[in-house]
């Protein structure tokens, strides 16, 4: 373990000497953090890259001592508008931004600005004179939209949003297309957080070298056990045994020849059997140790035997490569890995889930194994089978060919009845994996883009690579990082001084969910700026908690305004700050199937916490609210 960790990462001039948590993807697996991968480009001028939830960056600068990097996405170094369809999210439990930065939106396949009211207004403030209608970058030469903030797609064919540096006072404003592709070439900072810092410190310290111990998966101290090692101990024992022999000899003239004699021959006997018993266990730790991914294997196996269901099972690669025509057809890519259409020897379609071998401690597999092979409800998605051979796993799932719930929130296609029906059977999804297992299952990562859709339009939860699993005795969870998707993250996930991670969490991404649902969104654009302010106006508030006779036909395509009141009344119950005033997926599903008059009125979300710093609470992170003091509500 040792000596094989004994190279430090180094492509061209300013990426060098680069030790934990990263490593190069030609070095051992056990040398650094698995989501820390850096490849170096030798023949694209020494580019290092890094991938981070299925999209690749540009590693510009990295500063180990303040535990930060400068990255840019790899698709907008050639050209400033991405080519690849996927917005810039992090893995919030090993990275963070930095303190200053502005999302930038690009809207792809725009009506012309005088086809109507299909575009936001230009934000106010300072971000006004960042502000651009339409710049020739696109594909095809096609002129795309930038906005400043987080947008909707409302009429676009797509949007990416990307994150970029906010440029200095009375810098020029970013009114073309030479000023966007400067910008976007100087990336953006973020910060790792393994928490094993000052651990690597004190190993380097005492002569180690920091690793990552895939079992365990966790941070290791590799100390130094050379060959040389058991050798040096048997010459200090020779080196012993000759000074004793010569004192004897040679000092001890009187003694006895054959005293003399018996103490030198039981000397070599007893440096005989050291040596050979010094020599047998070197070998033996070399063994044991020579081959960690064996070891880890034989875990993983063994933990699949003892967890997944009897009716879950297990296919050979070539199996999964069958079934799949080679990967020919892809339904999505995610950070853990990509999606294809496979189909059964029955002819059942399916969706093969494919992790990249990144992932080499596991822990993704292990949870959507572990999670969903305990569950049996009609809205959580099924998991049919599973490959696993070494660094090639997969997981099979059921077809869903109406694909996820983000399709359809935005445009017209369903009506607000459909979507009440859909929230309604995620609630109830929910609820069985708090309540009706018998293991409580959070899932950690709520989100309309984990909601997939049968061809009935009927919800099924999936994606269950973060859920954690624990007795329903614990109410709490110990979780290591931030996890879920932005916009969706309960408070407590990125601060303890909200609370402890629990079931709630989940009830918080729920209610963002169900908001946006009802058309929150396009009733509150939102523009991300340096605090939490602006998100959750006096003004939205009023109009839709506490004015009963408020028209909501601008908020929703439905006229149905009970339907539409009672989703953002149970929305705003699920995001309170504070996870003691949530109601439970339970109360959720008694209040979603009462009458309206049944549910309290919220209380109204502060915009603020005077515990969180400016730095603890990230630009991205405008969503999150604080409650200055305590409220009740359903529980």
């Amino acid at each position: 373990m040792y000596q094989s960790c004994d190279k430090t990462f180094s492509c061209g001039e300013n990426i060098t000497e680069i030790g934990y948590p990263f490593r190069g993807i030609s070095n051992p697996e056990h040398c650094g953090h698995p989501n820390f991968v850096l490849t170096c480009h030798d023949g694209k001028n020494n580019i290092t890259n890094i991938e981070i939830m299925g999209v690749e960056y540009r590693v510009l600068e990295i500063a180990q001592t303040t535990q930060t990097m400068t990255i840019a996405r790899e698709d907008v170094m050639e050209a400033a508008c991405p080519t690849e369809m996927k917005n810039t999210t992090l893995d919030y439990s090993t990275f963070d931004f930095g303190d200053v930065y502005m999302n930038i939106t690009f809207l792809y396949g725009c009506p012309p600005p005088d086809g109507g009211n299909f575009f936001p207004s230009p934000p106010s403030g300072n971000l006004i004179k960042y502000f651009m209608y339409y710049v020739p970058c696109g594909n095809n030469g096609e002129d795309v939209h930038i906005v400043p903030g987080n947008y909707d797609i409302g009429m676009c064919r797509d949007s990416v949003i990307v994150p970029t540096p906010v440029p200095p006072e009375g810098e020029t404003q970013l009114q073309n297309i030479t000023e966007l592709d400067r910008i976007m070439r100087q990336g953006f900072l973020v910060r790792w957080k393994i928490g094993s810092q000052l651990m690597c410190d004190n190993c380097t310290a005492s002569k180690g070298r920091c690793g990552y111990n895939l079992a365990k998966n966790q941070t290791a101290c590799y100390c130094p056990v050379p060959p040389s090692f058991y050798f040096n101990e048997l010459q200090s024992i020779m080196q012993y045994q000759f000074l004793v022999f010569f004192e004897v000899f040679l000092i001890n003239k009187n003694q006895n020849l054959g005293q003399i004699r018996a103490c030198a021959g039981l000397g070599v006997i007893a440096l005989t059997i050291l040596a050979i018993i010094i020599v047998f266990c070197y070998f033996k730790r070399r063994r044991s140790l020579g081959n960690p991914k064996q070891v880890r294997d034989n875990d993983i196996k063994k933990f699949v035997l003892q967890h997944g269901s009897l009716a879950l099972k297990r296919y050979k690669y070539s199996e999964i490569k069958k079934m799949t025509k080679s990967f020919n057809e892809k339904l999505g890519r995610g950070g853990y890995g990509s999606v294809y259409k496979g189909v059964l020897p029955d002819g059942t379609l399916v969706a093969v889930k494919v992790l990249i071998e990144t992932d080499s401690n596991g822990e993704e597999f292990i949870n959507e194994v572990a999670s969903i092979s305990r569950t049996s409800h009609v809205n959580i998605v099924n998991l049919l089978g599973f490959c696993y051979n070494r660094n090639k796993r997969a997981l099979v799932y059921e077809f869903m060919p109406n694909k996820s719930l983000d399709k359809f929130i935005n445009n017209n296609y369903l009506g607000l009845d459909k979507l009440y029906e859909i929230a309604v059977g995620v609630a109830k999804g929910l609820q069985y994996l708090h309540t009706g297992c018998n293991t409580r299952i959070v899932h950690f990562d709520i989100k309309p883009q984990n909601i997939l859709l049968d061809e009935e339009f009927s919800p099924k939860i999936s994606d269950f690579g973060l859920a954690k699993l624990c007795k329903k005795k614990h109410s709490i969870f110990s979780v290591s990082g931030t996890r879920g998707t932005i916009g969706y993250i309960a408070p407590e996930l990125f601060s303890r001084n909200f609370g402890g991670a629990s079931h709630k969490s989940d009830v918080y991404s729920y209610g963002m969910m169900i908001l946006e649902m009802a058309g929150m969104r396009k009733f509150d654009e939102i523009v991300t700026t340096q605090s939490s302010e602006n998100y959750f106006s006096d003004k939205m508030y009023e109009q839709v908690i506490l004015d009963v006779t408020t028209k909501l036909d601008d908020l929703v395509v439905d006229d149905d305004d009970q339907v539409a009141r009672k989703m953002f009344l149970i929305g705003f119950w699920c995001i309170q700050t504070s996870p003691s005033d949530r109601p439970s997926m339970s109360k959720v599903v008694e209040m979603l199937e009462g009458s309206l008059r049944s549910i309290q009125i919220p209380p109204k979300p502060l915009l603020f916490s005077p515990s969180i710093s400016g730095n603890e609470l990230s630009s991205s992170l405008s969503a999150y609210v604080g409650l200055e003091h305590s409220v009740n509500g359903p529980i």
